[in-house]
């Protein structure tokens, strides 16, 4: 239970701090997981929010806390987004894709000017991959082809399931959980694996965020800011 209360105060702490960032009339991404959903929670009671989500379970909850929900519909181009991540490691590169959503969430984050992780300390990691599986979302046609074609990259990928049966996606696409090599380059992989046909996105999320906000236990925010680019 104090682990429970812990993690809780952390994620708010993190949430707290994001809606922060958020100036009137912004519009916002909004991707999907707990820490953005408290995000939402903070945001609903001032009104006049208006976000593009990234999953229909933070569509529902969106709407149900007054939150205007708008489509990305190629005219507007998003003032910040706000997202949460699975790993992420000291160059703030991440890996993303946990609850399934990580096609629609870099839809929204390719959409922003600025993008800022949500999350808690413990989804720091040394390296990618160190607590986490890398999600590669593939088409549903010939998914164990597509899983071969992977294999000369991460040789252990395995189709997510729930319920005994494959996961879907928003979109309509399998998941294939991969372990990534401790010796793997994620910078290539992050080009690569959109060179394997099947493979719709992946959950490499690398030169994408300016800065993570990372709750603590203790309700404190640790924050790590990307280096400058050359």
């Amino acid at each position: 239970m104090q682990a429970a209360n812990g993690s809780g105060r952390a994620r708010a702490a993190a949430a707290a701090a994001a809606v922060e960032l958020v100036e009137p009339g912004m519009t916002i991404g909004l991707g999907s997981g707990r820490a953005v959903w408290e995000v939402a929670r903070l945001l609903g009671p001032r009104g006049g929010v208006r976000a593009v989500v990234a999953s229909d379970r933070t569509a529902e909850l969106a709407r149900g806390l007054g939150i205007d929900v708008v489509e990305l519909d190629g005219s507007l181009e998003l003032d910040l987004a706000l997202d949460g991540a699975d790993e992420v490691d000291p160059e703030l590169r991440l890996i993303k894709g946990g609850g399934g959503a990580l096609l629609r969430e870099k839809i929204v984050v390719s959409a922003a000017r600025r993008f800022v992780v949500v999350a808690e300390t413990p989804k720091r990691a040394e390296r990618l991959g160190q607590h986490f599986r890398l999600p590669v979302e593939v088409v549903r046609f010939a998914w164990r082809d597509t899983r071969r074609r992977l294999t000369p990259l991460l040789p252990d990928a395995v189709l997510r399931t729930a319920d005994g049966e494959p996961y879907v996606t928003d979109e309509g696409h399998y998941i294939l959980d991969c372990v990534l090599p401790a010796d793997a380059d994620a910078d290539a992989l992050d080009h690569e694996l959109n060179d394997v046909p099947g493979v719709v996105e992946h959950g490499l999320f690398i030169g994408l965020a300016e800065r993570a906000l990372l709750g603590r236990p203790d309700g404190g925010v640790e924050t790590l800011e990307a280096a400058p680019r050359r």
